[in-house]
């Protein structure tokens, strides 16, 4: 069997000292997560990000930048996730906006609460690409073409 990762993006939204996290069903469990999804099809890896934060969230946002770029083997599937995460601006918001299949709820948590439920994130990339962020690991769009 031929081994192929999956790509996929995620995208850390700020706004007002409190990040946008999604809520949602994962293995059996309720879990957070930043937005995030896969590369779909002749789309670039930036109309992902914005893509997958509206329908997510119904956040429409503004990106800014790269936190990092990131291998995230999953210890429920085996699957290799190669994971970009932007930083982006909050523009506004459509909260008549049906949400994917799977998300619960989009909501703002503080830093501090993201870390006391730490055990309840989808995986440790979510904490650690805030904290990335915090620690002002912001890079320029244009570090990855296409």
């Amino acid at each position: 069997m031929e081994w192929l990762p999956h790509v996929t993006v995620a995208t850390v939204v700020e706004k007002d000292g409190q990040y946008l996290l999604v809520q949602e069903h994962s293995n059996g469990k309720l879990v957070y997560n930043q937005p995030a999804g896969h590369l779909d099809q002749n789309e670039t890896l930036e109309q992902a990000a914005v893509r997958e934060t509206f329908e997510e969230t119904g956040w429409h946002v503004e990106l800014k930048g790269i936190v990092g770029i990131s291998l995230y083997t999953s210890p429920h599937n085996q699957v290799t996730y190669h994971r970009t995460t932007f930083f982006a601006q909050a523009l506004n918001h459509e909260p008549a906006q049906i949400l994917d299949d799977g998300i619960v709820q989009a909501l703002w948590m503080s830093y501090e609460d993201i870390v006391a439920s730490a055990d309840q994130m989808r995986s440790q990339l979510v904490i650690q690409c805030i904290e990335q962020y915090r620690a002002e690991h912001r890079y320029p769009l244009d570090l990855v073409f296409g």
